[in-house]
């Protein structure tokens, strides 16, 4: 398993490779500081997003507030607010894997299968950024699930 790990702060923001920069490295690079940086840029622009709607969301519904007497328009904006705080939730959750992933890249575990220790590969991290397992593992475990019934 590598264990490099994310103390070259050095680096600087021009020095983040480019998407096709990152798939075009070599297998051996595979989570070189560079790399990490990569993901751990990606992984904090994703999250500075998610708080930025987070933050709009939390201001209209201080703004819907409002008493509507027609009660069928109230029914509609309790409706529309249930669901923006469903999406919210949802929101919350990928940023507590968002603060894992972070934390993975600076102990030098990120990009590495927790399950099998085999790398993720970049294209799967590029997909789903807070990745944990290898494409094998996840299937063998959505198999497990479906058996399962859950």
């Amino acid at each position: 398993m590598n264990t490099t790990n994310m103390t070259q702060e050095t680096l600087e923001d021009d020095d983040i490779p480019s998407v096709e920069e990152l798939l075009a490295m070599p297998e051996e690079e595979y989570m070189s500081p560079r790399q990490l940086k990569f993901f751990k840029h990606l992984l904090l622009e994703e999250k500075r997003k998610l708080l930025e709607k987070a933050a709009e969301t939390t201001q209209a519904l201080q703004q819907e507030n409002e008493v509507t007497p027609d009660w069928t328009d109230r029914a509609t904006i309790e409706e529309e607010q249930a669901l923006e705080l469903r999406v919210r939730d949802r929101e919350r959750k990928l940023m507590k894997k968002i603060d894992e992933a972070l934390e993975r890249i600076e102990k030098g575990t990120y990009g590495w299968c927790e399950e099998t220790g085999e790398p993720i590969g970049l294209r799967r991290l590029l997909a789903r950024p807070t990745a944990t397992l290898c494409l094998e593992a996840q299937e063998r475990h959505e198999r497990l699930e479906k058996l399962q019934g859950g």
